[in-house]
């Protein structure tokens, strides 16, 4: 199910086939607690279950026994101040279950930055804390006065 144009062939000329896939798949986090062999992806709305398990199997080259899915429907609001009515797309979200054997574990992408950046934030945090309570204390003796009015 390709909707692309291939280079047609010409005798003597070598044939050129390339066969990309129209599907697209996205693994995405579960928003709710799984068993470890349940992989959650976001999917084409074309996708079936059985192509589902072959992009897996055939490109990925990951065994799946067993594939559920779901259409989930978007949401639909109202245009502030424009007054029409908005509606997300559609998407379909498939569940995956590897063999009773593997496991799926989300893997941490950037593990040290995350820690630099919490010490980053506490050392800021820190120092603003320092700031105004600096300030606090320089115009403890004056009560009444606004706080723009300060030397």
């Amino acid at each position: 199910m390709s909707t692309r144009l291939y280079p047609l062939y010409q005798k003597g000329n070598p044939q050129l086939r390339v066969f990309l896939s129209n599907f697209w798949m996205k693994l995405v986090r579960p928003e709710h607690k799984q068993p470890p062999n349940v992989v959650q992806f976001h999917c084409s709305m074309e996708m079936t279950r059985y192509d589902i398990k072959n992009y897996l199997e055939k490109i990925y080259n990951v065994k799946s026994t067993q594939v559920n899915t779901r259409i989930v429907l978007g949401k639909t609001r109202e245009e502030p101040g424009k007054g029409y009515v908005i509606k997300d797309d559609d998407y379909k979200v498939a569940y995956v279950v590897l063999p009773k054997d593997e496991k799926f574990e989300f893997p941490n992408l950037f593990p040290e930055s995350a820690e630099k950046e919490k010490l980053d934030h506490d050392k800021a945090l820190d120092e603003v804390r320092k700031n105004h309570q600096k300030y606090l204390e320089k115009n403890s003796d004056r009560p009444g006065l606004p706080g723009w009015f300060s030397f």
